[in-house]
């Protein structure tokens, strides 16, 4: 599953926070519970580890690590059962001074579902399980054929998977004996539309429901790879998922590569497709029907708590403060909200405009 930008905002924001702070000794407490997992047996478990914290022989350590398992467990106390995606929580003493008490719990329900069940004590909180949810989990599908094979792979990051090498039966350019020139092609012809539903049927079982798949590439030397993508080979829910056609030089494994090298660009474009769309709308809106948009933090704030914002779009320049304030204003009144990149020109548009900006659910002419 891919995360949205408030997301990953959000998450970004919690590893930051836990990042600064650090033990004099192995103080401080990671507990990760996975989805579905018993809460008492985690409260059963940390009552039990504050037994053996007892043992030890430092009194300032045993005093920050007992106390920070009791705070932890009353934290937990107040769920009613663990949350759907599970829970991380950490708890410690993060005074800045020796001897001082400062004791914290944080907890979130992470936007991907944990699996791992952890404890731990250490100088500073476990947060590599969360930072791990921050890297793409997209995959591209990729497709490179030719008339004689065709392989069908996958695109994690800048990994290539291979899932399946396929060759067809469609016979040479030379023909047998005795046989028409017309026989002949329509030979050709049939073992090559053979060819395609086979490439076909092995893409609909590798991509239709493959989960996190943002696009399929398909490449190849010559005409045919357009015979496949244009003929009635591909099911529909399939082809729609095809991002780009690439010419190519290669097929087999130098030809998965080479799409690769030669995608870069629709790669780059894909990750910001959703952003561009999305500010695009509100810039033609803005020229086509002003009295439906707003923009400027002062602007929007007023329309968002009238309740009349459908969608809102915030700068990633903003500070985290101001974002949480206008998410905090949009939760009551049902308003989808869009955190913008500024790495594109669309995101740097918005910006310019006041790094906050909204499509109404009608016009409006206050």
């Amino acid at each position: 599953m891919s995360l949205t930008e408030a997301q990953k905002f959000h998450l970004k924001k919690f590893i930051k926070e836990l990042e600064q702070y650090r033990g004099r000794h192995t103080e401080l407490v990671s507990v990760y519970i996975p989805q579905d997992y018993d809460l008492n047996k985690i409260i059963n478990h940390l009552a039990q580890e504050q037994g053996t914290a007892a043992n030890i022989k430092s009194s300032a350590t045993r005093k920050n690590v007992t106390d920070a398992l009791e705070r932890m467990i009353q934290h937990l106390k107040l769920f009613k059962k663990t949350p759907a995606n599970g829970l991380a929580v950490f708890s410690g003493n993060v005074a800045q001074r020796e001897g001082q008490q400062d004791f914290k719990v944080w907890s979130i329900e992470p936007p991907v579902p944990l699996k791992t069940r952890i404890y731990r004590c250490d100088k500073e909180f476990v947060l590599d399980i969360l930072r791990d949810m921050l890297e793409a989990k997209e995959v591209y599908g990729l497709v490179v054929m030719d008339r004689r094979d065709a392989n069908i792979a996958l695109l994690k990051g800048k990994t290539i998977i291979p899932i399946v090498k396929t060759h067809s039966e469609v016979p040479g350019k030379f023909k047998a004996g005795g046989q028409s020139a017309a026989r002949f092609s329509r030979l050709i012809e049939g073992a090559a539309k053979d060819h395609y539903k086979k490439v076909a049927d092995y893409m609909k079982d590798a991509f239709l429901n493959l989960e996190g798949l943002k696009g399929i590439i398909v490449g190849g030397p010559g005409p045919t790879k357009y015979d496949l993508v244009e003929g009635n080979f591909i099911t529909n829910e399939v082809k729609k998922k095809i991002i780009a056609i690439k010419d190519l030089s290669y097929t087999g494994e130098f030809g998965l590569e080479e799409l690769l090298e030669k995608s870069q660009d629709v790669l780059a474009q894909e990750d910001v497709t959703e952003e561009k769309k999305i500010v695009n709308k509100f810039l033609e809106t803005l020229a086509t029907k002003q009295s439906m948009t707003a923009y400027g933090e002062a602007d929007v704030m007023s329309k968002l708590k009238m309740g009349i914002v459908d969608t809102l779009l915030l700068s990633e320049d903003l500070p985290d403060e101001k974002i949480e304030e206008f998410e905090a204003a949009a939760k009551p009144v049902g308003t989808n909200v869009k955190i913008i990149s500024t790495e594109t020109r669309e995101g740097v548009q918005l910006r310019d405009l006041g790094r906050a900006a909204a499509i109404l659910r009608y016009e409006y002419h206050g």
